[in-house]
């Protein structure tokens, strides 16, 4: 058995996300007996692209964030990818599922620039986590604290900073996934 046998994993992304970044961490959650869905704002198929800017897979997207609740996964993958995240993160949809996710308490996985979107969202207040270099400061100005580490894990959110941390993200957001939802304060935060 897998430790994340019976899991509903949402993965976040749009055109233009990292393909490292959306592939390795969807297979290692689903060698680990999770299910996936990509989540998206447009029912088009996505155009991931390597180091943003060389086009290349496509994927087919499940699910439009307006379809899709905290209740219907278990955890969140948020892929990197500098379009991809500035498009999500204008996303009304977007940041309500998000908010929501973090609301319930349950476990995230964010790497690169994901974190834009957490940012829009008002979620990184008082929290702990790692990006990709140009987005610290906005983390720092929305009440964060941005760190330059492989990958740190805050209160079920686990963030990484690029492609070269992702075997030390996928082995974190699985062993983090596994664990479940987190208790959540008044505000919102989880613990």
């Amino acid at each position: 058995m897998g430790a994340l046998d019976g899991k509903r994993v949402a993965i976040l992304a749009t055109d233009g996300v990292e393909e490292v970044e959306l592939t390795e961490p969807r297979k290692a959650v689903e060698d680990a007996g999770a299910t996936t869905e990509i989540v998206s704002i447009s029912e088009d198929a996505i155009q991931s692209m390597n180091s943003d800017i060389s086009p290349s897979g496509v994927y087919p997207v499940d699910k439009l964030a307006s379809q899709v609740s905290a209740s219907d996964y278990d955890a969140l993958i948020m892929p990197g990818g500098t379009v991809n995240a500035d498009r999500l993160r204008m996303d009304q949809d977007v940041l309500t599922f998000v908010k929501d996710v973090f609301a319930a308490g349950k476990p995230v996985g964010v790497i690169c620039h994901g974190p834009w979107t957490l940012v829009e969202a008002d979620l990184v207040k008082g929290r702990t986590l790692t990006s990709f270099p140009s987005l610290r400061t906005d983390i720092r100005n929305a009440g964060g604290n941005p760190v330059d580490e492989e990958v740190v894990t805050d209160q079920g959110l686990v963030s990484s900073r690029n492609p070269g941390d992702l075997d030390a993200f996928c082995a974190k957001i699985v062993e983090e996934f596994a664990e479940g939802e987190h208790s959540v304060h008044p505000e919102g935060a989880t613990a």
